[in-house]
């Protein structure tokens, strides 16, 4: 008999251990669904991080840098880098004439009908020397803005025979004086207009 009471015992203390595996099993499940799903999300951001990092261009290796060149003085080194990023604005004309050619502009300009009207527009100005035409690069992104303006707000018919080229130019020198003031620009030539 003490055997049949060292059973139940054992049988009790298997089943009081069974229960409480049970009562663990119950409160596991729960939590390792939680980490699960974390880690889950984790890899999901994760995955669309790098995968948003590579179509930026992160994914490519980042050019060794470049070797210290010699320092120059500062109006070489302004004129080397303008000639690298394109030609430069600023050329010489005859008889000790300077142009500076500006970047080309695409405006949408007003039309009677209501239909979209393209003014695509390259310029140079004549100016009388070369610190007039250097002068006029920091303004640049003012005067863009101001022909922005402007150019807006003329219809194609303002524009047609040489009365209109005329007074185009006119009024473009007009606002291009207000804009580089006290430099001056002597004439404005027009080098292309097209209205499609």
């Amino acid at each position: 008999m003490a055997k049949d009471k060292g059973k139940p015992a054992a049988e009790g203390a298997e089943a009081s251990e069974a229960a409480e595996g049970a009562e663990g099993a119950q409160k596991k499940p729960p939590m390792m669904i939680l980490i699960g799903a974390g880690l889950g999300a984790l890899l999901i951001l994760g995955g669309g991080g790098v995968g948003v990092g590579m179509m930026l261009g992160g994914g490519a290796k980042a050019p060794p840098p470049p070797k210290a060149a010699p320092k120059k003085p500062k109006k070489e080194a302004a004129k080397d880098e303008k000639g690298k990023s394109g030609p430069s604005p600023i050329s010489d004309g005859p008889d000790g004439v300077i142009f500076y050619t500006m970047p080309d502009m695409v405006v949408n300009i007003q039309s009677g009908d209501g239909r979209p009207v393209f003014l695509k527009l390259k310029l140079a100005f004549e100016v009388a020397d070369q610190d007039t035409a250097e002068s006029i690069t920091p303004d640049v992104p003012r005067l863009n803005d101001m022909f922005q303006g402007f150019l807006r707000e003329l219809r194609p018919e303002d524009l047609t025979g040489s009365q209109g080229s005329y007074q185009l130019r006119m009024e473009i020198q007009r606002r291009v004086n207000l804009v580089i003031a006290p430099a001056k620009v002597n004439a404005v030539l027009i080098q292309e207009m097209l209205i499609q």
